[in-house]
C-alpha cells in the first residue's frame, strides 16, 4: 500500500473472516456439548425420580413386595390392567394395586406420559428397570441408553443384578437406589 491509500487489503479481510469463522465454529460446538450435557442431566434426573417413585409405591403396598420383583427388567411390555386403581372410587385389592402401579410406572419409564404423534417422548431412551430384594434391602436399578459414548455405566461400580440390568455397551447409563424395606 502506498502512503496515500487507506483501507484494508483483501488478504486482511480474508484473514479476519477465517478467524471469525473458527471462533463461531467453537461457539456452536460449545452450544452442542452444552445441550448434550443438559439432556444427560435430564435423563439422570428422570431415572432418579422413577426409581424413588417405584420404591414409594412398593412401600405403600408391602404385602405384594415379592410380586414387584423382576430381575429380567421392566421395559414397556406390560399390558394395561383391568382396573387402573387411579380413582378413589375404585376399591382395589393389593394385587390389583400392584398391577396398576407397575403399568402406570412403566408408562412413565418409557415416556408415554408425554406423546407426540402417538409416540412417547417423555421418558428415558431404551430404558430397562430391575427390582430385586436381598433380605431387608430393596434395590431398584434403571438402565438407559445415553446419547454420548463413554465407558459402560455399569462396569466397575456395580455388581449382580444392577450390572446385568439393561444392554451392555458404551452408551449404557445406570441409576440404582437401595433402601431398607420391612414387611
Amino acid at each position: 500500500m502506498n502512503g496515500n491509500e487507506k483501507g484494508l487489503s483483501l488478504v486482511e479481510v480474508l484473514v479476519a473472516l477465517v478467524i471469525l469463522a473458527i471462533g463461531l465454529v467453537g461457539v456452536f460446538n460449545l452450544h452442542i456439548v452444552s445441550k448434550q450435557g443438559s439432556f444427560e442431566s435430564y435423563q439422570h434426573t428422570q431415572a432418579a425420580y422413577l426409581a424413588h417413585d417405584i420404591v414409594n409405591r412398593i412401600k405403600v403396598n408391602r404385602t405384594e413386595l415379592a410380586n414387584y420383583l423382576n430381575t429380567d427388567g421392566y421395559d414397556g411390555s406390560l399390558s394395561a390392567p383391568a382396573t387402573l386403581c387411579n380413582n378413589i372410587n375404585n376399591q382395589c385389592s393389593p394385587a390389583q394395586m400392584r398391577l396398576a402401579d407397575l403399568y402406570s410406572w412403566e408408562q412413565l419409564l418409557i415416556g408415554n406420559s408425554e406423546m407426540l404423534d402417538d409416540i412417547g417422548v417423555g421418558g428415558l431412551d431404551t430404558p430397562v428397570a430391575c427390582i430385586t430384594q436381598d433380605d431387608d434391602l430393596l434395590t431398584v436399578a434403571i438402565s438407559w441408553r445415553s446419547i454420548r459414548e463413554t465407558s459402560d455405566g455399569a462396569t466397575g461400580h456395580y455388581s449382580g443384578v444392577a450390572q446385568d440390568c439393561g444392554a451392555d455397551g458404551n452408551r449404557r447409563r445406570l441409576y440404582t437406589v437401595t433402601t431398607v424395606i420391612r414387611i
